[in-house]
């Protein structure tokens, strides 16, 4: 990548930051990735052999810690890289150092490529048992002594819905405040009674699709949220053996429940969120809602927490590819056996509801012809046909992905709302970072892209790391 002959390079810097050397004679620029604005990249064409580069990050000369790297006899240090082909078999010699003018430090080399068959490949960590029960040990004790309480933000709001609301009024409001989900209150029994969420939505949305349906557009006007949940538990065949409707449990937790006890309720439920719920009365009378708990709050805990003490956790410095983890394609990484659902921006509306609830997922990457990641389409997004009451005159099944996106998003540019809702990140990130970006609120799923061409390679998300985590 470069040769000797420092000085043009020093001349041609100017202090430019995030650029990479290139021959030692030009700058080449590098740019953050797209939804990575911690990641910066840049692409260069190189021979098989021995290289020497080295970065200038805001006029200051750096090398990489992490790689192989020379020294030479005047101090200066400089990265090492040796690409290989399938033909190609790297010798290291005295001759190269001497050639360039540095000390080739062949331990470090030895220690992070391993030259075989002619091709140079990263000898990748691989989980320790003895560090996954430590740093599991210690996340368990953290959750199961702290509690719901540290989730409460210093100031905010809860909504809630009363069952009696209309369904559309109800949908109108999900999309005004922003928000996927509301608990639902019933004011006959005087109690929090359920949820309302986009799947609700999306379930309302097959059902006036479907021909043989009794539910209609204009039936939404007074059709209430307790109908809709009555005549979904029918749908369901959630009935007792009289043919009454069955009312599912709210499932909820309190102030003085500890973490661990609403991080596992919230992945056994396979839920998204659950109401925090306070009563003085021993009955449980006059219900007080006070936040709505999710895995983003109790992983920022965790991470606050853990900070400044990451040593205890010997996992949180591995690549998330070398751990069980998420969803990925195959070949890539380690799966959890699901099939990584992708659609592309042509495909059908109807299509990315239906695989939603089948795959029982939350979001899907949409790709082009490459499989690179385009946009991706989640859930919550059918709150967005509320706008203009446009689920009044739209078929599903003749809406394209790409029409649905763009209902509420005109006023971002593409770069804009690739970087707003696709959150990424690369296969060689290490737990700590994903875990520090999916504590992030709103982030509830980081997409795992190759680096350059934004190739989908797998998906992770906020479940994905308290399965890991919780064993």
């Amino acid at each position: 990548m470069f040769v000797p002959g420092m000085d043009s390079a020093r001349e041609a810097g100017g202090g430019v930051a995030g650029t990479v050397l290139m021959r030692w004679t030009r700058l080449v620029p590098m740019s953050p990735m797209e939804g990575c604005p911690t990641v910066f990249q840049a692409i260069c064409s190189i021979t098989p052999g021995y290289h020497q580069y080295k970065f200038l990050v805001d006029g200051e000369w750096k090398h990489d810690e992490h790689q192989p790297c020379s020294t030479s006899e005047y101090g200066l240090v400089n990265t090492v890289l040796f690409p290989g082909e399938a033909n190609y078999n790297p010798v290291v010699g005295p001759e190269m150092a001497l050639g360039s003018g540095m000390e080739l430090d062949n331990e470090t080399f030895r220690r992070v490529v391993h030259v075989s068959d002619g091709t140079a490949s990263d000898v990748v960590p691989r989980i320790s048992e003895a560090d996954l029960q430590v740093s599991r040990h210690h996340i368990s004790v953290f959750l199961s002594t702290h509690t719901a309480y540290e989730l409460f933000p210093k100031s905010g709001k809860v909504l809630a819905l009363d069952v009696d609301l209309p369904v559309k009024q109800a949908f109108h409001i999900l999309y005004e405040q922003g928000i996927p989900m509301a608990p639902l209150w019933d004011f006959s029994k005087g109690q929090f009674v359920g949820m309302l969420s986009a799947l609700d939505f999306i379930l309302i949305l097959r059902e006036i699709g479907n021909h043989g349906s009794n539910l209609t557009e204009e039936e939404l006007d007074t059709h209430t949220i307790s109908a809709w949940k009555e005549g979904k538990a029918y749908l369901n065949r959630q009935i007792d053996g009289h043919g009454r409707a069955l009312s599912r449990r709210l499932i909820h937790a309190g102030p003085y429940d500890n973490l661990k006890v609403v991080a596992l309720r919230i992945l056994q439920n396979e839920v998204a969120t659950i109401p925090i719920i306070h009563s003085s009365s021993e009955d449980g009378s006059f219900p007080q809602l006070l936040h709505l708990a999710s895995l983003s709050g109790i992983l920022k805990c965790i991470c606050r927490y853990f900070r400044h003490c990451s040593g205890t956790l010997p996992i949180l410095q591995l690549p998330i590819c070398t751990i069980p983890v998420g969803t990925w394609v195959p070949k890539i990484g380690e799966s959890n056996r699901r099939p990584l659902a992708m659609l592309r921006p042509s495909a059908s509306l109807s299509s990315a509801l239906n695989l939603l609830i089948q795959a029982q997922v939350s979001s899907i990457p949409i790709v082009d012809d490459n499989d690179s990641l385009l946009d991706i389409y989640c859930r919550s997004d059918i709150t967005a046909l509320a706008k203009d009451r446009v689920y009044t005159h739209i078929n599903i099944n003749e809406m394209t992905i790409h029409q649905a996106l763009q209902l509420g998003q005109d006023s971002y540019s593409l770069y804009e709302r690739l970087n707003q809702r696709c959150q990424m990140c690369l296969r060689s990130d290490t737990l700590h970072k994903v875990m520090e970006r999916l504590a992030n609120p709103g982030v509830r799923r980081l997409i795992i892209v190759e680096a350059g061409s934004k190739r989908v390679e797998g998906i992770v998300t906020l479940s994905d790391i308290f399965k890991f985590l919780l064993g």
